[in-house]
């Protein structure tokens, strides 16, 4: 990293790019992406400026559309911050896709079975029974990572295959729709459900509202220093009194329970069910979200409306052009790996790169 007069010798725009090196990496990560993706739809004989149109027109050039896209956008954002909580901590958290369907079935549960709530508290009770089932499923793996030396990688991979089965169990025997060939539940009550405004979903203002909580909490409290000393240096951490077990498990009770809300939003707000086809995947673009915002908790709302976007408009390439949807995965899987290489910074700043381009330390085992 270039301090002092070392700083002074480079042009001023090199010197302000190499300070937003954060901001930088992922945008220029997105547009080689996008680059490459052109040239695999410009292979399939279609024009990719008018198929990138197609996408954004779909997603953005309507009311309709706008809902669709902020729809994908709310539980985006919650993932993404489920995952970025954790990386300031120094743990990667890969279960973000089982917490969130954990959090999404209960909160359906919770939506279906209390009668006689009012409105407001029904929602309450819905969204707070996803935050806690997905906060302990993913205490499980913190509770094994602070006391075995279980690595989280490890473990929350496995819980997300356990979350899979069992509610695939559930959905399919004792709380099936009764009469349907799909594997979802009965619907909940009205009462539970969350308003739109217009094309704004109420779940959206509440994820901007989360997203800034966190940052606060992070950026501003006592909690958010232990949280980043952890991440930065344990020993460090333990040397100064943090006690290191009692943080990996409070952050992977939040990271769970921020994802098990993403999941109670979805289906409290947009599909008024749990039908496991309808998650599936948004914990897996959590982690996309999470690295392209550098585990910064606001930079997770534009990461997940970038997504949302292009998975809300990806379906219209099929229509128009006959391309697969599946291109939108390649472009995130590409965008991905870019931001996540340290050897992208080095290759654009060169010397001038950041000594440590990784976004958390990640202390192991």
């Amino acid at each position: 990293m270039i301090q002092g007069e070392e700083a002074k010798k480079l042009h001023p725009t090199l010197s302000y790019l190499v300070q937003k090196q954060s901001l930088v990496v992922p945008l220029i990560a997105v547009l080689v992406a996008f680059l490459i993706g052109s040239v695999l739809i410009a292979l399939q004989g279609v024009n990719p400026v008018g198929a990138y149109q197609t996408i954004f027109n779909a997603a953005l050039g309507s009311e309709r559309g706008l809902l669709r896209t902020l729809e994908k956008t709310t539980p985006l954002i919650l993932a993404g911050l489920a995952v970025a909580v954790a990386l300031r901590v120094g743990l990667f958290n890969i279960g973000a896709q089982g917490q969130l369907i954990m959090g999404a079935f209960f909160a359906t549960w919770a939506g279906f079975t209390f009668t006689n709530l009012p409105a407001l508290l029904h929602v309450f009770v819905g969204l707070l029974a996803g935050v806690i089932a997905g906060g302990l499923w993913a205490a499980i793996a913190g509770v094994l990572k602070a006391y075995r030396g279980v690595h989280e990688v490890i473990s929350t991979i496995m819980l997300n295959s356990i979350a899979i089965a069992l509610l695939d169990y559930l959905v399919n025997h004792p709380f099936k729709e009764p009469g349907q060939a799909l594997p979802r539940t009965v619907p909940i009550f009205e009462t539970a459900q969350l308003p739109k405004l217009g094309f704004v979903p109420v779940g959206f203002l509440l994820a901007l509202l989360v997203a800034m909580f966190i940052s606060w909490v992070i950026n501003r409290t006592t909690a958010g220093f232990q949280f980043n000393t952890v991440g930065a240096n344990k020993f460090a951490a333990a040397y100064a009194g943090i006690k290191i077990k009692y943080i990996v498990v409070a952050s992977m009770l939040l990271s769970g329970g921020l994802a098990g809300l993403g999941g109670a939003v979805e289906s409290l707000g947009i599909t008024y069910r749990f039908e496991p086809a309808f998650n599936k995947g948004l914990g897996f673009d959590g982690i996309t979200i999470a690295l392209l915002a550098r585990a910064n908790p606001l930079a997770t709302i534009p990461a997940a409306f970038l997504v949302g976007v292009l998975r809300s408009g990806a379906p219209s390439l099929q229509f128009d052009y006959g391309i697969e949807p599946e291109i939108v995965d390649l472009l995130l899987a590409i965008t991905l790996l870019l931001v996540a290489a340290p050897i992208l910074g080095k290759l654009i700043f060169r010397k001038y790169a950041k000594k440590s381009e990784t976004i958390s330390s990640g202390w192991g085992s």
